[in-house]
């Protein structure tokens, strides 16, 4: 697995000049087309993609159905991209289907191998076809029209959110990238959409209306209000058309994960109105009582947060989340990113609250210099520090009782930073 996995994590889209998702059919075709025996909910959006796979998925497992999940990037280790009721793919299962790709790769094509994501793409469709599940919920990578997962056609379509994010690949204004997203969009089939920006969502409507595809916005065809913030919990009414659900629990904090959940939730109303599933109302509201997500404001011992909150609509979410659950603390943030984020804002928000601010970096070829985010903040008690384990020990030494240490920035970071505070926890 070890051999395999540094091999394929060499893989990068840039080193391959093949026309887009020509590769992944061709290579799906000679593997019997197994996207074409799922039956799928498939994601785009910049933020929220992974908390509303999450609430799909307890739903969904709630009501007894077997459940795949495609997600990215994983935390600690590969299989965590792939999983059934929760249970990653295992290390025997991930070599058998890499080798079945291996093998059409080095008959057909040379040995030129695609890129890393598009490899653990084909797993996927095997892996989840071969184990026959009920219902797979698959997000894509990066984009939507172009992307690796975007050769199938879903039950429904989700678009959570769109903000300014990969402009090297998506394009430099909002309705370029949701033009992107919406390429996800398919022809009669229904889109749940969680957009606010009108510029972009001007753009999905009018996809939509080509495709045919009944379009659900969050805010117009159903809405949320009444949210209480607790502690542990929250509370909100969802209504769409003349369905209504009054004091839906929610463990997941923050507001944003409140628009999340009433997507999943009308996902999951428009399959079971078109007879597609079954699930009560108390389904919902257990399954969402209890769902959680690694890295999404997880809350662990002695105040601290972890928040991968990428880009600045993520760090707006977790700003906002942060004055709403801990409205008294002070909040002393660690920040690490990669270079291709909309550092400037995400930074100004989190100065915007913070008592101090850390800037430090991870080892990825594509990482920020600390120095140069940190020349980014306007802080009076900013510091950087290139070794991130160093810059975290001191912090925690430091902090004061009425301190939230807030770790965030990239996923990548907060991976890393993860498995080594459960070690130092052990």
């Amino acid at each position: 697995m070890k051999e395999c996995t540094d091999f394929i994590f060499t893989l990068k889209a840039v080193d391959h000049k093949r026309a887009p998702l020509v590769l992944m059919r061709e290579v799906l075709a000679l593997l019997d087309n197994p996207q074409d025996r799922l039956r799928a909910i498939h994601l785009a959006g910049s933020n929220g993609k992974g908390s509303t796979v999450n609430a799909l998925r307890e739903m969904l497992q709630h009501a007894g159905y077997k459940v795949g999940a495609f997600t990215s990037p994983h935390l600690e280790r590969v299989n965590e991209r792939m999983t059934i009721n929760g249970a990653q793919i295992s290390d025997a299962q991930f070599l058998r289907y890499m080798n079945k790709v291996a093998e059409i790769i080095e008959t057909h094509y040379e040995g030129d191998f695609p890129s890393f994501f598009e490899v653990v793409t084909l797993i996927m469709f095997q892996y989840l076809a071969d184990e026959e599940v009920d219902i797979a919920l698959i997000e894509t990578g990066l984009g939507g029209r172009l992307d690796a997962t975007n050769v199938m056609t879903p039950l429904i379509s989700i678009i959570t959110t769109i903000s300014l994010e990969h402009t090297a690949f998506l394009g430099d204004t909002l309705a370029k990238v949701a033009f992107e997203k919406a390429g996800i969009i398919k022809e009669n089939v229904p889109v749940v959409v969680g957009v606010k920006s009108e510029e972009a969502l001007t753009v999905i409507q009018e996809v939509a209306n080509e495709r045919h595809a009944p379009c659900f916005v969050l805010g117009k065809d159903f809405t949320v209000e009444n949210i209480i913030q607790g502690t542990n919990i929250q509370h909100f009414n969802y209504q769409k058309a003349n369905m209504e659900m009054v004091t839906v629990p929610l463990k997941m904090a923050g507001p944003h994960q409140i628009n999340n959940a009433s997507l999943a939730i009308t996902a999951i109303q428009t399959l079971r109105e078109n007879g597609t599933i079954n699930i009560s109302d108390e389904s919902i509201r257990q399954a969402l009582a209890n769902a959680q997500w690694a890295g999404r404001f997880e809350q662990l011992p002695n105040n601290i947060v972890l928040d991968g909150a990428h880009n600045s609509e993520g760090a707006a979410a977790l700003v906002q989340t942060l004055k709403t659950v801990y409205p008294h603390q002070n909040y002393r943030f660690i920040y690490a990113a990669l270079s291709d984020k909309d550092h400037a804002n995400s930074i100004a928000l989190m100065d915007s609250i913070a008592t101090s601010i850390a800037f430090t970096q991870i080892e990825l070829p594509n990482a920020m210099p600390a120095d140069k985010l940190a020349a980014l903040s306007t802080n009076t008690n900013k510091a950087y520090n290139a070794n991130w384990r160093e810059m975290v020990q001191s912090m925690l030494h430091q902090r004061n009782d009425g301190d939230i240490i807030v770790i965030t920035g990239s996923l990548y970071f907060i991976a890393e930073i993860r498995q080594w505070l459960q070690g130092e926890q052990r």
